[in-house]
C-alpha cells in the first residue's frame, strides 16, 4: 500500500471515494498533479490571431497548440481556477468586445462562450482566486476605472465590483487567494498599485507605487509575493508582499525586456509569454522566459511561442498564486486521517502564540492542544507590533490586533492567518485606535478587542468589534466599566468576560458583555486577587484567569461560570509564577503559553476540574512577554 495521505506530493493509499471527493472538490486540499498548465490566448502577429498556445510551467521548451479562441482577439486578459480559464474582453477588429469565453485545462480544444462583461473594452487587467475572477480598468473610447467580477465555476455575465482609484488601461494584475493587485497603466502612464479584497465588493484602495511610471507591465504571484514584469518605457522587474502595503522593490532583471506580453505562474515559477520591444511595438517576440518568485533574481530563457506576437495579455494557469486553497497543506496541520483540520468549539486543536519582547520577535508558534509537546513555528507577523499584541480566534482564522515595537508608536494594525495554512500574516484592517494590551475574545462570528492603552498612563475603556470572516476595520461596540489594560479574556458562545488588569492600580473587577449585541460592559464579580497582565482561557461554560503580577509575579488560577455572575473561586496554580501568559483551549484542555520571566513555558489544565497546572512543553522561542494567543477550538466557538 502506498503512503497514507496527506502528503505534499501525492495521495496514494486506500481511500474512501467520499473522502477523496470532499478533499478535492469541497475543501480543496487534495494534491493536484496537473496544476502546471499555462496557456497564452490570442494577440497580434501582426494581425489579430485566435491561437491558444500551452506550456508546462515546471519544464522548459517551446509552446504547443492547445486550441483556438471563438474569434481572433488581442488586448484581452484572463482569470482562472484549478479547472477552468476565462478570457475577458479584447479588441475584435474593428471594435472592442464584451465577450467572455472559457476552456477547461484538462481538455485541449477550443474556447466556448462564458457570458458578457459589463461593457465592451480592451486592455483590462485579469486576476482572481479559485472562486472569483476580477477584471479591472481598460479602454472604451477612453480609459475607464470599472472593476467587474465573475464566479469562475458558473457561466454567466459579469457583475460590477467597484471602481479603481483612477481610470487606466494596459494594466497588470496579480492575486493571492484573498487580495487582487492592479498596477500601472496608461493614464499619462502610471506607477500606482491598487488592491481589492477578492471576496468583497467595493472600490479599490491604494497599495503603493512602482518605481517608475509604465504601461503594459504584467504580474505573477505566489501566495505571499506579487512580481511585476516588463512594460514601457521602463521594462520593470519589481515585487511587493501582499500582506504589507508599500512601494515595490527591485526583484532583478528580465533577460528580454518586453511590453504588452502575458504573465502567469504556478505559484513558484513565473513566466512571460510573447510581447514586443518596449521601445518599438511593431517588433514582436515569441520569447518565453521564467524566474523563481520566491527569491529575487534574473529571468532565464524558457522557450518560444508558436509565433511571435504582442497584445497577448490573456495568459493564465491552473496553479497560480491565487489558488492557495488548492495547494497541499503541511501534513502536521491535518488530522491523522488526512481530513481537513478540525475546527470549532471542543473540536479545534490548534493553538497559536505570536510575538513578544525581551527580545522582540515576530514569530508565531502553534501547538496541538490535545497532544503534549513543544511549540512549532507557524510563520511570522508581517506588521511590526511585537509587544502588547493580542488575538481573537474563529473556527478558521486568527486575528492579531494592536501592539508596538519599542520605541516606535503604538499601532492600530490587525493582521490574520488561516489556521489550516502555515505562513505569515496578511493585513486585516485597523482597530478604532492605535493601542497595545487589549483583551481579545469572541465567538464564531465576531471578534472583540477590549480596553488597552495608547501610551504609558493613557488607558482605554473602548471596546472594538470585527466580523471575523470579513477583512475590514473595527467598529465601536461600547465601553468597559472603567479604563483598563492588561486584562484577561474569557468567553462562551454568547458572553465575553474581561477580568483583572491595570487601571492604573491593579484591579480585581470582572466585566461581561453579550458578544452578539453592542453596548457597555456590566459588572460580573471579582477575582480572588487584584492583579494585572493576566492570561485567560475558557470552555463554553467555564472561564479561567491565570498568573499576573501585583507587582510580584503570581501563579494563581481563578475560575468563574460564564453564564452566571459572581466572584471567582480558586482553581489551582501555574507551574511557575509569571505574567503576560496567553491562553489557547480546545474547550476541554486549556494551555497557558509563555509569559515573563519564564519565557517559553507552556502549562495546561483540564478546564472542567480544579487543580494545579502541569507541564505541556516549551515554545520554540523565548521573549513572549506581551505576545498574543488564541485557538480554533475555544469555548466561544460553536
Amino acid at each position: 500500500m502506498g503512503t497514507s495521505y496527506p502528503d505534499r506530493t501525492n495521495a496514494t493509499g486506500i481511500w474512501k471515494l467520499s473522502d477523496i471527493t470532499k478533499n478535492k472538490v469541497s475543501d480543496g486540499t487534495y494534491p493536484i498533479a496537473n496544476k502546471q498548465t499555462a496557456i497564452c490566448c490570442g494577440g497580434d502577429s501582426p494581425s489579430t490571431v485566435n491561437t491558444i498556445d500551452t506550456v508546462q510551467i515546471t519544464t522548459t521548451g517551446d509552446a504547443s497548440d492547445f486550441g483556438d479562441l471563438i474569434t481572433a482577439l488581442g488586448n484581452s486578459n484572463a482569470a482562472s481556477s484549478v479547472t477552468r480559464g476565462v478570457v475577458s474582453n479584447g479588441y475584435l477588429h474593428p471594435s472592442n468586445t464584451n465577450q467572455m469565453q472559457y476552456i477547461h485545462f484538462e481538455s485541449q480544444g477550443n474556447m466556448a462562450d462564458f457570458g458578457d462583461s459589463t461593457q465592451s473594452r480592451r486592455a483590462c487587467s485579469g486576476s482572481g482566486n479559485s472562486t472569483r475572477g476580477i477584471f479591472a480598468g481598460g479602454f472604451v473610447s477612453g480609459n475607464i476605472n470599472v472593476i467587474d467580477f465573475i464566479t469562475i465555476a458558473t457561466t454567466g455575465n459579469a457583475t460590477d465590483f467597484g471602481d479603481r482609484t483612477e481610470s487606466r488601461n494596459s494594466v497588470g494584475g496579480g492575486a493571492n487567494n484573498t487580495r487582487s493587485l492592479m498596477a500601472n497603466g496608461s493614464s499619462g502612464n502610471s506607477n500606482v498599485i491598487d488592491f481589492v479584497e477578492i471576496s468583497t465588493t467595493g472600490n479599490a484602495v491604494d497599495f503603493g507605487d512602482l518605481s517608475a511610471t509604465t504601461l503594459g507591465t504584467q504580474a505573477t504571484s505566489s501566495p505571499t509575493r506579487c512580481v511585476f514584469a516588463g512594460g514601457q518605457p521602463a521594462s520593470l522587474f519589481e515585487s511587493v508582499q501582499f500582506a504589507s502595503l508599500g512601494n515595490a522593490v527591485d526583484f532583478g532583471s528580465l533577460a528580454t525586456g518586453t511590453n504588452y506580453h502575458g504573465c502567469t505562474d504556478n505559484s513558484v515559477r513565473g513566466i512571460t509569454m510573447g510581447g514586443s520591444d518596449p521601445g518599438n511595438d511593431s517588433t514582436k517576440t515569441n520569447v518565453i522566459q521564467f524566474w523563481n518568485i520566491t527569491s529575487a533574481g534574473d529571468s532565464t530563457d524558457f522557450g518560444d511561442l508558436t509565433s511571435a506576437r504582442n497584445n497577448s495579455q490573456a495568459v493564465m494557469s491552473n496553479g497560480h498564486g491565487g489558488l492557495q486553497a488548492f495547494f497541499p497543506r503541511d501534513p502536521e496541520l491535518y488530522s491523522p486521517t488526512g481530513k481537513v483540520l478540525p475546527r470549532g468549539g471542543g473540536v479545534g486543536q490548534t493553538g497559536l502564540q505570536a510575538a513578544g519582547e525581551s527580545p522582540a520577535t515576530s514569530n508565531i508558534d502553534y501547538i496541538t492542544i490535545s497532544t503534549l509537546g513543544n511549540g512549532v513555528k507557524f510563520g511570522d507577523l508581517v506588521a511590526a507590533a511585537f509587544d502588547g499584541i493580542n488575538a481573537v480566534g474563529g473556527e478558521t482564522r486568527a486575528i492579531f490586533g494592536g501592539g508596538y515595537l519599542h520605541p516606535t508608536p503604538f499601532t492600530d494594525t490587525m493582521q490574520y492567518v488561516e489556521f489550516a495554512s502555515k505562513g505569515n500574516t496578511a493585513d486585516f484592517g485597523n482597530l478604532i485606535s492605535a493601542k497595545r494590551e487589549p483583551a481579545g475574545l469572541g465567538n464564531s462570528t465576531r471578534g472583540i478587542f477590549a480596553g488597552g492603552n495608547t501610551a504609558p498612563g493613557a488607558r482605554l475603556n473602548e471596546i472594538d468589534y470585527i466580523t471575523i470572516a470579513s477583512v475590514g476595520n473595527a467598529t465601536d461596540f461600547g465601553n468597559l466599566s472603567g479604563v483598563r489594560t492588561k486584562a484577561a479574556p474569557m468567553n462562551s458562545t454568547t458572553r465575553g468576560c474581561i477580568s483583572g488588569g491595570e487601571t492604573p492600580d491593579n484591579t480585581n473587577v470582572i466585566d461581561y458583555i453579550t458578544i452578539g449585541s453592542t453596548g457597555n460592559a456590566t459588572d460580573f464579580g471579582d477575582l480572588t486577587v487584584a492583579r494585572n497582565w493576566v492570561g485567560g482561557n475558557s470552555s463554553s461554560t467555564r472561564g479561567l484567569t491565570a498568573g499576573g503580577r501585583t507587582p510580584t509575579n503570581q501563579d494563581v488560577i481563578d475560575y468563574v461560570t460564564i453564564a452566571s455572575t459572581g466572584d471567582a473561586a480558586d482553581f489551582g496554580n501555574l507551574t511557575t509564577s509569571r505574567y503576560s501568559t496567553n491562553g489557547a483551549s480546545n474547550s476541554t484542555r486549556g494551555a497557558f503559553m509563555g509569559g515573563a520571566p519564564s519565557g517559553n513555558v507552556i502549562d495546561y489544565v483540564t478546564i472542567a476540574t480544579t487543580g494545579n497546572a502541569a507541564d505541556f512543553g516549551d515554545l520554540s522561542y523565548s521573549g513572549t512577554q506581551g505576545g498574543g494567543g488564541n485557538s480554533n477550538g475555544h469555548g466561544g466557538l460553536s
